[in-house]
């Protein structure tokens, strides 16, 4: 028998009810390095999600707004679901989180099981024969060190990006800003209306982590594991020419099919 949820979920409940203000999902987020929250009602049955894209939506640090205009419907799996079942599922719903309820029929939250959740299980040496090449996205968008936060805050709410590399204007990587920077910093704080504009450099994380086209797959998830890092960028001669993140080997490994 294959592994299932059960023994790789998380099972540490950090959760937001439905009449909740997004104020509180978003602190949870940014406080807990969360992608997302599962939303209960009343009775404690999942009724939803509540992602970290979501909370960049929110541009004051005070809202009368409850999650519940925020959430959306995932799938749910429960405890004896199949890995590879719960991985296809996140793969083609494209969340951060899957609640895990005791059945169908009672969706009591009993966990949630996250990319990273699967990745810690993921075997490094099964893909020693792919090439980061092969799976690595290359519709890449980046940003300079001097643009406006602002700017790379609208890119990432238009886009399902969570993170962009920063480059210089040869093209070198420099680092990269996330939806985390945003939100840790505030993101109420990086107002619009601001006369004092933020700059991507100011917020960006560095040192950048890369890796050649070339390399093994199974080095770029050695990588990620090592360093607890959920992307890598794909340089070759000095320039960016992708980014590989574990949505992409989740990928490589289990596939999007049925």
């Amino acid at each position: 028998m294959g592994t299932i949820v059960g023994e790789i979920m998380s099972t540490d409940l950090i959760s937001v009810e439905e009449g909740d203000f997004v104020t509180r999902a978003r602190q949870l987020i940014r406080d807990n390095q969360l992608r997302g929250l599962p939303i209960k009602n009343g009775e404690g049955h999942v009724t939803g999600i509540v992602t970290d894209r979501d909370m960049l939506k929110i541009a004051s640090t005070r809202s009368n707004v409850t999650v519940s205009g925020f959430s959306v419907e995932a799938p749910l799996v429960t405890p004896e679901t199949d890995l590879k079942e719960a991985a296809k599922s996140l793969l083609s719903a494209n969340y951060a989180i899957l609640p895990v309820v005791r059945s169908s029929e009672d969706r009591r939250l009993q966990g949630v099981v996250s990319p990273i959740d699967i990745f810690k299980k993921i075997n490094p040496e099964k893909l020693a024969g792919k090439r980061v090449k092969e799976v690595m996205n290359t519709e890449t968008k980046t940003c300079g060190p001097q643009d406006s936060v602002t700017k790379v805050w609208d890119a990432m709410l238009d886009s399902d990006f969570t993170g962009m590399p920063v480059v210089d204007e040869k093209g070198k990587p420099l680092g990269i800003i996330t939806r985390f920077d945003i939100l840790k910093r505030g993101g109420a704080r990086i107002s619009k209306d601001t006369k004092d504009v933020m700059k991507v450099e100011k917020l960006m994380s560095t040192p950048l982590y890369s890796i050649s086209s070339e390399a093994s797959l199974r080095d770029a998830a050695k990588m990620m594991l090592d360093r607890e890092i959920g992307r890598i960028s794909v340089v070759d001669d000095g320039k960016l020419v992708g980014i590989i993140d574990r949505y992409d080997v989740i990928k490589a490994i289990f596939g999007e099919g049925p």
